[in-house]
């Protein structure tokens, strides 16, 4: 692993939540000062991702870099341990563009500005927590953090049936992360030493029985939010519901974080199990493209539409991870890039 002196994955995660906590005080009725703020503040920490990266990050390392480890609540074994390497950098990049255009695009936003920009901002840090962390306890909290702020921009600026989305799409995704942290403690009890860091997990020799049920959780839980049949029901309400920002963040940066853990646990963490699931996702990868296409052609509503298109496409991802040959490999393509 490659560490810096600076803490700047600790800044890229903070910033955007410290900028947020002075919006409640912004004199300002009509939202204006707000707006110019926010839009400044991820203005300023999108510029800070691509300096981080542009300064400091090698594509020719395949190892983990920019790594730092503080000790959190040692009682629980939850430290802050955050990292980078080739599969998150890019990911981390989308989160920084897509949430600096939502908030553009909640320029019109005159109910509640304060609260609308505040969740934008707080969701922008869980979002990066996400793609960055290396404890397994961190990275469930920050998953479970950025579902506040997308079920309240649904419930306050949605729709007409806002309040019907939100609480479907908060039951669905958040019974589905229970998953996450039922594997979690798994893993790090078993064998001699308890550990939460991802990479210390996935070098710990699991019995094959033991891999198969640890894979079914995770599948379970990143299924929800991908999301694959049949638990995908939630998605197009959500979509069809929300503001146009909020609808950017679910298309462009959450069903992004299900493929992500899917690669980042199942196949890295997992690998002699996802030989056995693998024709299982590429299955579920071929419905969700036939079904939800074909769906699509069916929606009058064109929010229903993309949300359906959205399911499709994330099958072709399925497909993609569901391959088990090396060179097809999304993530073994990641760090051949990196090598190359």
């Amino acid at each position: 692993m490659m560490s810096i002196d600076f803490p700047w994955l600790t800044v890229l995660i903070l910033f955007p939540l410290v900028a947020s906590l002075p919006i409640p005080f912004l004199p300002d009725q009509e939202g204006k000062v707000v707006r110019w703020y926010a839009l400044g503040a991820a203005l300023a920490e999108f510029a800070l991702i691509i300096y981080t990266f542009w300064q400091h990050y090698d594509l020719r390392n395949p190892e983990y870099q920019l790594v730092e480890t503080y000790s959190w609540l040692p009682q629980i074994g939850l430290n802050w341990s955050v990292a980078v390497d080739g599969l998150s950098m890019p990911l981390v990049i989308l989160t920084g563009l897509i949430t600096t255009l939502a908030i553009l695009a909640g320029w019109q936003i005159k109910h509640k500005p304060r609260l609308f920009f505040f969740l934008m901002l707080a969701m922008y840090s869980a979002q990066i927590g996400v793609f960055v962390a290396q404890d397994l306890l961190f990275f469930f909290i920050m998953w479970e953090l950025e579902l506040v702020p997308v079920y309240l921009l649904i419930s306050i600026w949605g729709g007409e049936r806002r309040s019907y989305a939100a609480t479907k799409f908060i039951l669905y995704t958040a019974i589905g992360s229970l998953f996450i942290l039922l594997a979690a403690f798994a893993m790090a009890f078993y064998g001699d030493n308890f550990t939460l860091n991802i990479s210390e997990l996935g070098l710990k020799d699991y019995s094959l029985t033991f891999e198969l049920l640890i894979y079914s959780a995770f599948l379970v839980a990143f299924g929800v939010k991908l999301p694959i049949f049949p638990f995908h029901t939630w998605l197009p309400d959500a979509h069809s519901e929300a503001p146009a920002p909020a609808s950017m963040i679910l298309a462009g940066v959450l069903l992004k974080m299900a493929g992500y853990g899917l690669i980042r646990f199942n196949i890295e963490m997992l690998p002699n199990a996802h030989v056995y699931f693998a024709p299982v996702l590429a299955v579920l990868g071929v419905v969700n493209i036939i079904y939800a296409s074909l769906t699509a052609f069916a929606q009058t509503s064109l929010k229903r539409r993309l949300a359906y298109s959205s399911i499709a496409h994330m099958g072709f991802v399925l497909i993609g991870i569901a391959s088990s040959q090396r060179w097809a490999s999304v993530a073994q393509c990641c760090k051949w890039f990196r090598t190359a």
